[in-house]
C-alpha cells in the first residue's frame, strides 16, 4: 500500500472540514494518508519538495497546485483534487469537478499505477501547469486580487474573473496597442501562453485560447496584435469556438515552441496559473518537457 501526502489549502473556495474528511477517506483506498494544511504562501512548494511519500495530492485551487509543481521531485506522482473556484489543472487532466469523485479516481490511479508524464511551462524559471499571460489576463487577475477575500479567507471564483475581464474590456476607452516584442514573431498588445487546451474556464464553459496546445508538447503562444472595441468580438469568437486564431492576421501564433523571449515597452503585469507575479519589462517563457508524473 502506498503512502500519500495530502496537501490542503484550507482557504480554497471548495474546501471545508466535511469535504476534507471525505477526500481523505477516498484516498485511503490507496494506502495511508498524511494530511497537512498550508500555512503561508509558498508552503505547498516546501511540503511537496520534502515529501516522503509515493504520491502527493493537492486539495485546493490552481494556486496551491502551482506551488506543488514548483517543488515536486520528478519521481513523485502528483494528483490534484479540485478545491478552488476554477481548478483548471485538474479539469484539463480529465478529473471530475466533484472533489470526492476526483479523490476516488486518484486513489484508483495510485493502486493501478496509472500515471501520465506531462510537460510544464516556465516563466523566468517559475513553473506553470496550464497557462501564463502578460498584460491582458494578468491585469484581470490583479483586479480579482484587488477585490480581496471574503471573511473566511476565500478568493472570488472564475465567474467573477470572467465578469471583471468583460467589464475591463467593455470600457469605452479600452484599447490595447502593441506594447511588447516577441522575439522572432513581432509586436503585440498582450501574450497568452498555453500548456494545454482549454486555457481556462468560465463556469462550465471552456475558453480555448490555444486549441492545439497539449501537455505532452511544448508551449503555444497567442498574442493579439491590438485589442480595440472593433477587434474584441472577433478575438472572443476565436476563444469561444477554439478555431481561427492560428491563421488570423491580427494574432501572432506559435505552436509547440520550447522558448520565447518577450521585451516590453514598459513594465506589464505577468501571471502564471492565475497567480500575479508582478510587473516585468522582460520575460522568457520556456517549455520543460516530460517534467512531472501526474495521477489520472
Amino acid at each position: 500500500m502506498a503512502h500519500v501526502l495530502l496537501i490542503v489549502n484550507p482557504y480554497a473556495s471548495r474546501v471545508d472540514e466535511r469535504r476534507l474528511r471525505e477526500v481523505a477517506s477516498a484516498l485511503r483506498r490507496a494506502g495511508s494518508v498524511e494530511t497537512v494544511r498550508t500555512e503561508r504562501r509558498g508552503h505547498a512548494t516546501e511540503l511537496a519538495a520534502n515529501a516522503a511519500a509515493e504520491a502527493v495530492v493537492v486539495f485546493g485551487g490552481d494556486g496551491a497546485v502551482n506551488e506543488a509543481l514548483n517543488g515536486i521531485p520528478s519521481a513523485v506522482a502528483l494528483g490534484h483534487v479540485p478545491g478552488g473556484g476554477t481548478s483548471v489543472f485538474a479539469r484539463a487532466l480529465g478529473l471530475p469537478r466533484d472533489p470526492v469523485a476526483a479523490a476516488a479516481r486518484i486513489a484508483d490511479a495510485v493502486v493501478a499505477g496509472r500515471t501520465r508524464r506531462i510537460g510544464v511551462g516556465r516563466a523566468d524559471g517559475r513553473r506553470f501547469g496550464f497557462s501564463a499571460g502578460l498584460a491582458l489576463d494578468a491585469a484581470a487577475v490583479r483586479r480579482i486580487d484587488a477585490l480581496g477575500r471574503t471573511s473566511d479567507g476565500r478568493r472570488p471564483g472564475d465567474l467573477r474573473f470572467a465578469y471583471e475581464l468583460v467589464r475591463m474590456l467593455g470600457g469605452r476607452r479600452f484599447r490595447l496597442e502593441p506594447a511588447l516584442e516577441l522575439d522572432g514573431l513581432g509586436r503585440a498588445a498582450a501574450v497568452l501562453v498555453a500548456n494545454c487546451d482549454p486555457y481556462t474556464y468560465a463556469g462550465r464553459v471552456p475558453l480555448r485560447v490555444a486549441p492545439q496546445a497539449r501537455f505532452e508538447l511544448g508551449l503555444d503562444v497567442v498574442a493579439p496584435v491590438r485589442l480595440t472595441p472593433r477587434a474584441l468580438p472577433r478575438f472572443a469568437s476565436y476563444v469561444a469556438r477554439g478555431k481561427g486564431q492560428e491563421s488570423a492576421r491580427d494574432v501572432l501564433y506559435a505552436h509547440d515552441v520550447d522558448r520565447i523571449e518577450i521585451t516590453c515597452d514598459r513594465p506589464l503585469p505577468l501571471q502564471v496559473d492565475g497567480e500575479d507575479l508582478g510587473d516585468v519589462d522582460r520575460v522568457v517563457f520556456e517549455a520543460e518537457r516530460d517534467a512531472v508524473t501526474v495521477l489520472v
